[in-house]
């Protein structure tokens, strides 16, 4: 199946619903097919048609959803961006992916033209909330009477690319990761599959331009189910959609359940009817995880994906036991292995690189074979990530390969560390990083956002690790900050963390 048939099944099997719920406004299933129909025949007579990429940056909005389904029905190829990223950010994804076209709004329109304005080619640019003028045309200006047909007739076929999703660039320059119809439509029906997921209302708290939040959407038109979407995750909104729309469960990331757990009015709005919520994207502290289902009596079922698998490849789920620290089991269609350096299985409990197989996982990334070759061997993903493995097949990421401190020859894992200081009653959140240090090659240092009224010094903290670990597997400096970067989706930036570490510790060692 190719994602515009979502919709197409959709209607079909459920008939007409409210579908997009979007601040005032709703729209059914039936408005959203016939609006992306003659959005899709508008790309059309832009001279867009299948292969073509089209770039959609935008905040959340019932029109990104409009412009994916167009995009797909023309036989085009979505691009999806995050709309805080940088003009040069842009550029450098307009230039190497050659859009066609860029559906944007007034909100990222200046940083869209700085971002096309010295390409040797001009990709016309669409806006859903600007009158058509001399450089823009206004989205529904563009969409065109379909004389009432069922979709855009076009050629591709599952196997073709629908979506070319350009990493974060945490750890180098972005990469167009290439996934196909059917890596995305059966990572969304496996998904819906494990978790039993049952019809109802979600929440679009996700950005729709991340794969997570993109297949959340997927799932969402497969079941039949309706979706609330914010443009921005504003906490008091999320609270009044929980009661509103009586939502069982949504997903999030950690720093949306921080949020949650951390707002001081919860009490104040009914979510009784919470029964779960599904964490990804990023590490989720086990001490969250616990009192999160402690004040809403509400699951959190932590799972794990990347966008070259689609993003899903383990999750919790609805009857099976929850272990906290574990991202759960595979969901079916997905095999995962643990190898060592040499691609070998590495027995129950020892940590090595995990590696990933099925429908999901990418075909590799645009115009970049070798980095193609450098991810995908014999049939399998390798994610880069460092995991073990219980003897009931859970899965539990230690680290990322690059995340990995190699401390005077010996490895350390941040992620042990920052379960133990997210556990301590005077922090809010932690990350631990690596910088180069001549004596021992890298040095540890966590980075510890304090909570809000709290008093700790950074000896007491490097105490209290000392408490729970090994000397060696501790830190050896504290620094204090008001908050953690973080890209669009709320992943700690570590990239960015440890040049500004660094940089605080040579500016200190100077004085």
């Amino acid at each position: 199946m190719k994602l515009e048939q979502l919709l197409e099944t959709n209607v079909k099997k459920y008939g007409e619903y409210p579908m997009l719920y979007f601040q005032e406004k709703q729209f059914t299933n039936i408005e959203t097919k016939r609006i992306s129909d003659r959005f899709a025949a508008g790309l059309r007579k832009q001279g867009i048609g299948e292969g073509d990429r089209v770039m959609v940056i935008l905040p959340n909005c019932p029109e990104v959803i409009f412009s994916y389904q167009a995009i797909n029905r023309a036989g085009a190829i979505i691009v999806p961006v995050m709309f805080t990223l940088h003009p040069k950010e842009i550029h450098y994804i307009v230039a190497k992916s050659g859009v066609k076209a860029i559906i944007t709004s007034s909100f990222v329109l200046e940083k869209v033209r700085s971002a096309v304005q010295d390409l040797d080619f001009q990709p016309a640019i669409i806006a859903v909330d600007v009158p058509t003028g001399n450089d823009v045309l206004n989205f529904y200006d563009v969409l065109v009477d379909n004389n009432n047909k069922i979709g855009i007739p076009n050629t591709t076929n599952e196997n073709d690319t629908a979506v070319i999703l350009y990493t974060s660039g945490t750890t180098g320059s972005p990469k167009g990761v290439l996934l196909t119809h059917k890596n995305l439509y059966t990572n969304a029906e496996n998904s819906a599959k494990h978790n039993e997921t049952e019809r109802g209302t979600t929440l679009g708290v996700l950005p729709l331009a991340h794969v997570y939040g993109l297949t959340v959407s997927n799932i969402t038109m497969l079941l039949g189910s309706a979706i609330v979407i914010f443009p921005s995750f504003n906490i008091i909104e999320v609270f009044a959609a929980i009661e509103k729309h009586r939502v069982r469960t949504f997903s999030a990331v950690p720093a949306m359940i921080h949020a949650m757990l951390s707002y001081p009015d919860s009490d104040k709005f009914d979510t009784s009817s919470l029964e779960s919520v599904s964490s990804g994207s990023a590490p989720l502290p086990v001490a969250l995880l616990h009192a999160f289902q402690s004040k809403f009596n509400a699951d959190v079922y932590e799972g794990y994906g990347l966008s070259e698998a689609a993003p899903i490849v383990t999750a919790h789920r609805k009857g099976i036991q929850i272990k906290p620290g574990s991202v759960g089991i595979p969901i079916p269609g997905v095999e995962i292995k643990i190898v060592d350096e040499n691609g070998n299985n590495l027995p129950v409990g020892e940590v090595g690189e995990l590696i990933v197989r099925g429908d999901n996982v990418t075909q590799g990334y645009y115009n970049n074979p070798e980095e193609t070759e450098k991810i995908l061997m014999d049939g399998w993903l390798h994610t880069g990530d460092m995991a073990r493995l219980d003897n009931e097949g859970y899965l539990y990421i230690v680290d990322r390969k690059k995340d990995l401190i190699i401390r005077g020859g010996f490895n350390l894992y941040p992620r042990d560390v920052e379960e133990i200081l997210n556990r301590h009653e005077a922090v809010s959140e932690a990350s631990v990083i690596g910088i180069p240090d001549e004596r021992m090659g890298e040095e540890m240092v966590a980075c510890v956002v304090k909570k809000e009224g709290s008093e700790v010094c950074a000896e007491e903290l490097i105490g209290y690790c000392q408490e729970h670990l090994a000397k060696n597997k501790t830190p050896r400096q504290i620094l204090f900050m008001e908050a953690l970067p973080r890209n669009g989706v709320g992943k700690i930036l570590k990239t960015h963390l440890r040049q500004t570490a660094a940089d605080i510790i040579s500016s200190t060692n100077q004085k």
